[in-house]
């Protein structure tokens, strides 16, 4: 495909997603949904790059998926010999409740507690966040296969247990927050793997989650932590496309005041959370070591390694455990580093333990590290990365 059609491509892929979240609402089904707005794409890839983008790509999407949804249903009901009911011509107006946007709404809805934490997490990066099922696989660290027969097997209980496609009330939101800020986040992190509309898509619904929650730690902890990222976007990449550590980042590049919102917000997270730490609050306040550090050198890796500690007595995942092993590597040298690696069970399949391995194996010289990339390659390093570590580690 040619840089224009990818472009088209891409912005395809983007609007649609949104477009998906509206066709929910109105029709109330996924599935339908989800064969309009398919539909709709492959008209726009076909067209589009022809005959020009539209005006207003997300509303060209909108009604041709909607007709589309619309035969459907009136095929359907035909065959059926029923009276087909009359789809909304237009989008009817916003239920009436708090939560006002589309694709943050059809997040709470997914995320039913009817369904467990993993299939409500994988249904909504699947179905809302514009995820494949490889990539939903990937962030939640199971294997494609699995992953295809949880979302099978979640959409299935939704069409035997009834459940509604609505709106949550406000009373219901808070049992639901749990779900949607791990997919917002996932989302947002999403985009260091090749997709950066993902990343402003997660930065505007961190913000809407927030203005919903205010009160919340985690909606608080979540915000902070993804512009505390995000503030670092900038330099994480050159126009080469490779990306750059943050140990060689030029930090003048950084966003000042996303740093100093995000830094704000970890105060009142830590002051709301006095007794029992909060994830999302805790995971910013490493960011925040991190971003307020003159230079990569001056780091506190004693202060990012409490945190870590931390945050481990409330999460105490292989991940988390990887990311303090990274920090140990930095302060006390590679040799401890890897040592904690190695000790990490059930990793084996996730590509940032391999890559880690290939970093730190690379640091000690020894010749094994180009086999440890070769392994993160097979289990899904994202291209850029691996790259990246081929520039460095070469075979021996």
């Amino acid at each position: 495909m040619t840089g224009a059609g990818d472009a088209v491509a891409r912005l395809v892929r983007d609007e649609g997603t949104r477009v998906l979240a509206t066709l929910v609402r109105v029709t109330g089904s996924v599935d339908l949904a989800e064969d309009a707005v398919q539909d709709a794409v492959v008209r726009a890839l076909e067209t589009w790059p022809r005959d020009g983008v539209p005006g207003n790509p997300r509303g060209w999407l909108l009604v041709a998926a909607r007709r589309r949804a619309v035969d459907v249903v009136r095929r359907e009901a035909k065959r059926l010999g029923k009276e087909a009911g009359a789809m909304p011509a237009i989008d009817p107006c916003p239920d009436p409740v708090s939560v006002r946007d589309d694709l943050l709404r059809l997040v709470f809805t997914c995320c039913h507690p009817a369904l467990s934490l993993d299939a409500q997490v994988a249904l909504a990066l699947r179905t809302l966040g514009g995820l494949s099922t490889a990539e939903v696989a990937r962030g939640l660290l199971v294997p494609e296969a699995t992953m295809a027969k949880r979302l099978t097997r979640a959409k299935q209980k939704i069409a035997t247990a009834r459940i509604p496609y609505r709106v949550p009330a406000a009373e219901e939101l808070p049992a639901r927050l749990a779900g949607v800020a791990s997919t917002v986040y996932l989302i947002f992190n999403e985009g260091y793997t090749g997709r950066p509309s993902l990343i402003a898509e997660g930065v505007r619904l961190a913000r809407l989650l927030a203005e919903l929650m205010p009160d919340e730690p985690t909606a608080l902890g979540l915000l902070a932590l993804v512009l505390l990222q995000d503030a670092r976007r900038a330099a994480r990449v050159r126009p080469s496309g490779e990306p750059v550590l943050l140990s060689e980042q030029d930090r003048t590049q950084w966003n000042g005041e996303l740093i100093k919102e995000g830094v704000a917000l970890v105060g009142v997270g830590l002051r709301r959370t006095p007794s029992i730490p909060n994830p999302y609050v805790i995971q910013a306040a490493i960011a925040a070591c991190h971003d307020l550090a003159p230079t990569y050198e001056q780091t506190n890796w004693d202060a990012v390694i409490s945190w870590y500690d931390v945050l481990l007595s409330v999460q105490d995942t292989p991940v988390v455990s990887l990311n303090r092993a990274a920090a140990v590597a930095e302060r006390d040298g590679p040799l401890a580093g890897l040592a904690l690696v190695d000790a990490l069970p059930g990793l084996d399949d996730y590509p940032w333990w391999h890559a880690s391995r290939a970093e730190l194996l690379h640091r000690l010289g020894a010749p094994s590290a180009f086999e440890a990339l070769e392994r993160a390659e097979e289990t899904g390093l994202p291209a850029a990365y691996a790259g990246y570590l081929r520039g460095r580690i070469r075979p021996r």
